[in-house]
């Protein structure tokens, strides 16, 4: 028997794109189901929102929500599928009995009802998590959030949390790594007011080097601009060593890096730590937390490579949003360590000048002086 068409446009997603291979499997399910609607009992966790197609998921959702006919009932006539088709249309007014007959058609094998859906929930799994990805991203760059950095962190949480249930329900296989090439990390961001708090941390680091001991939350490559960071790197070298700490032994200590350029002058790079405003742990903060943005949108990016590579399989998924998010949890427990607040000091143990408590009256004498020993 041919083969009847798709529903129109506007119930069938799929119809302006080539249909990616689970809308096949989603067919081949729905198929399945409709032909011996007593399979619903195998289709395991699949929920309705799994489905990549409107029409799908009204389908899926009105056939569980039908008593389920008998099987030599159900072979007999069509009294079900029309309940079914009654029902769903409403929501679907595009779904026609041809197209419900074009998808029985679309069944391989009804005995095959639990792997179709378990292809189902995997796709759906890889969209939910491009999903948290894009969000990520869009949070990282948002410039108008009130406080970014606690926004990015609760979004890094709800994607920690998502893989933490994709973890229960996809068991782990051999080859969980995904083979998708890591893309080179994006360009931090360089605008001058991003390199303007790296020269003013520079600046008041060199004129207050005994702080620099409390900001071992920062590290160079927290830096946007590199020749910043390798900066931030003699400073806390000198700092370490308990050497003199100005502009001058910053040269020096430059030059020994190998700093000093064509494009970067001795006196460029003086004039770079001189003119302190403010204290190094305030612009440290900002530098940090511009760092944590930019980690948090890495990973958004690489999340996305991973998704868009369909080869991977869920557990595949798993472990590289996870592999990914390591860097981001490094820069988030530093940046919970620069702003967590500072411990409160006990204070010192005083000396009691009340007179000492009477003991038990003494039965006997004390006994004699015990002779000092000499060699």
């Amino acid at each position: 028997m041919p083969r009847t068409p798709d529903p129109p446009e506007s119930d069938d997603p799929y119809d302006l794109l080539p249909p990616p291979p689970v809308h096949y499997a989603e067919q081949a399910l729905l198929g399945a189901l409709l032909l011996q609607p007593h399979r619903l009992k195998t289709t395991g966790l699949l929920e309705p929102h799994h489905f990549g197609a409107h029409a799908h998921s009204v389908l899926f959702t009105t056939m569980r929500t039908l008593p389920v006919p008998a099987p030599k009932e159900h072979a007999k006539d069509t009294t079900w599928l029309d309940a079914v088709l009654s029902k769903a249309r409403p929501q679907a007014p595009g779904l026609t009995a041809s197209y419900l007959h074009a998808l029985i058609q679309s069944c391989p094998r009804p005995q095959h009802a639990t792997a179709y859906a378990g292809m189902i929930r995997a796709d759906h799994a890889r969209r939910t998590l491009r999903e948290h990805a894009d969000r990520l991203c869009q949070t990282a760059t948002d410039t108008t959030l009130p406080n970014p950095a606690a926004t990015v962190l609760a979004q890094s949480d709800a994607l920690s949390r998502y893989l933490d249930e994709l973890t229960t329900h996809f068991a782990a296989h051999p080859g969980s790594l995904p083979r998708t090439p890591t893309s080179p990390p994006p360009r931090r961001q360089t605008g001058e007011e991003a390199l303007e708090e790296e020269r003013l941390l520079l600046a008041t680091a060199t004129a207050h080097p005994d702080d620099l001991h409390l900001m071992r939350w920062l590290l160079p490559e927290d830096f946007a601009l590199p020749l910043h960071g390798q900066l931030y790197r003699c400073l806390t070298a000198l700092a370490h060593r308990g050497d003199a700490v100005d502009p001058v032994t910053v040269l020096w200590e430059a030059q020994h890096q190998q700093l000093l350029t064509a494009q970067v002058a001795a006196a460029d790079l003086m004039a770079l730590v001189s003119g302190p405003v403010g204290l190094p742990d305030y612009w440290g903060e900002r530098i940090l937390r511009r760092a944590l943005l930019g980690q948090a949108h890495a990973v958004g990016l690489r999340l996305g490579v991973l998704t868009d590579d369909q080869a991977n399989t869920p557990h595949q998924l798993i472990t590289g949003s996870r592999r990914a998010l390591a860097g981001l949890s490094a820069v988030r427990s530093r940046w919970q360590h620069a702003t967590s607040p500072a411990p409160e000091s006990r204070p010192p143990r005083t000396t009691s000048s009340a007179a000492p408590r009477a003991g038990p009256p003494r039965t006997t004498a004390p006994p004699p002086p015990t002779a000092r020993l000499t060699r």
